[in-house]
């Protein structure tokens, strides 16, 4: 378990703004990672986009473009690469789509990683043999092993979400890759990267890792206005009849843990963790564990502290966000439409509070 001053550690680190003479870059999106998870506090969602880019064939599958630089675009070069004539990543002609991802909150983080593995494969039915046109399926990250983070399930633990990030996100080496990433797939020119690599080392990694494993997810909104709350209450039983809940799942519970904090809780979270066809109008990246169209349930804790939604933030209203549901979504998107106002405003007054 961490201690305080462990925590305290990884959360200066979080906030910390890394320079060039210590690593960060050369090509980079931000100096820190709360830069990305800023709202409302530290760890939080973030309003700054990034720009996310792959090719998708139905015969090939899903290719990120690691020879034109990878599905991440860094939108900053340190002054030494500017100088050498190398500027920001440009959009590869080969890309089939092209996404401006919004970071999600970090807030109970922790718990995902610790989900027992049947609690998410149990409500896996990716041939819908229930016939509730939900067909949702585990993501698989590196090995085949459960993927539970990234929003297309792709990743696998925390410890490898936070590397990725760092990696694309910072510009920073790690102990496990230590090859710098190359502007649209050029080689770096010389002397653009003096610092030795790893740029991080990996107590660094395991201080920031012990910072989001226990940060804490908000507790539930208690609204100010009590025919609001009391409403809000009336919307959640409207929710789950709906049919909402089956891939927002409204709890899961941990499996055995050394740490009593997270030993068999059971847990709020509004997501079963699993890959669901969203439709073409969400389509857009792909993984290589996942179609363009197929997203992991988002978590919908903290809903509340939000002002955009969907991956990309296109949706400026949970109402809004709802009516952009398609694909395995769209029965239960229909359902919500075909409410009356009132039940409508108490669903989404139950989601304020989350």
């Amino acid at each position: 378990m961490a201690t305080d001053g462990v925590f305290i550690l990884g959360q200066t680190l979080f906030n910390r703004a890394f320079t060039p003479e210590e690593g960060l870059g050369p090509l980079f999106n931000q100096a820190r990672c709360s830069s990305c998870h800023d709202l409302p506090t530290s760890g939080g969602h973030g309003a700054e986009p990034v720009t996310k880019v792959s090719h998708f064939d139905e015969l090939t599958g899903c290719d990120l473009l690691r020879e034109e630089g990878g599905d991440l675009l860094q939108a900053s070069v340190v002054p030494a690469l500017r100088a050498a004539g190398i500027l920001p990543e440009r959009i590869p002609v080969s890309a089939t789509a092209v996404t401006e991802l919004r970071a999600p909150s970090l807030y109970g983080i922790g718990l995902v990683e610790v989900i027992d593995d049947d609690d998410i494969l149990i409500r896996a039915d990716p041939d819908d043999l229930d016939g509730d046109g939900i067909s949702g399926r585990p993501g698989l990250g590196p090995g085949g092993s459960l993927g539970r983070f990234g929003s297309k399930a792709q990743h696998t633990t925390l410890g490898e979400f936070i590397e990725n990030a760092i990696r694309g996100e910072m510009g920073l080496t790690t102990p496990a890759h230590p090859v710098e990433e190359m502007p649209n797939g050029l080689p770096l020119p010389e002397g653009t990267d003096p610092v030795p690599e790893p740029e991080i080392e990996a107590s660094d990694l395991h201080l920031l890792e012990a910072y989001l494993r226990f940060l804490a997810q908000p507790p539930r909104l208690i609204l100010d206005n009590a025919e609001d709350q009391a409403a809000s209450q009336e919307g959640e039983s409207i929710f789950g009849s709906l049919g909402c809940g089956t891939c927002h799942t409204p709890t899961l519970a941990t499996g055995r843990h050394h740490s009593a904090v997270f030993n068999q809780k059971r847990f709020r979270i509004y997501s079963d963790l699993l890959l669901h066809d969203m439709g073409p109008g969400l389509a857009d990246i792909c993984a290589p564990g996942a179609r363009p169209s197929e997203w992991r349930t988002a978590r919908l804790v903290g809903l509340g502290l939000r002002s955009e939604f969907l991956h990309d933030g296109r949706a400026r209203s949970v109402r809004d966000a709802i009516l952009m549901h398609g694909g395995e979504a769209e029965s239960a998107r229909d359902r919500f439409q075909n409410l009356t106002p009132d039940s409508r405003r108490r669903i989404l007054l139950f989601l304020r509070t989350l």
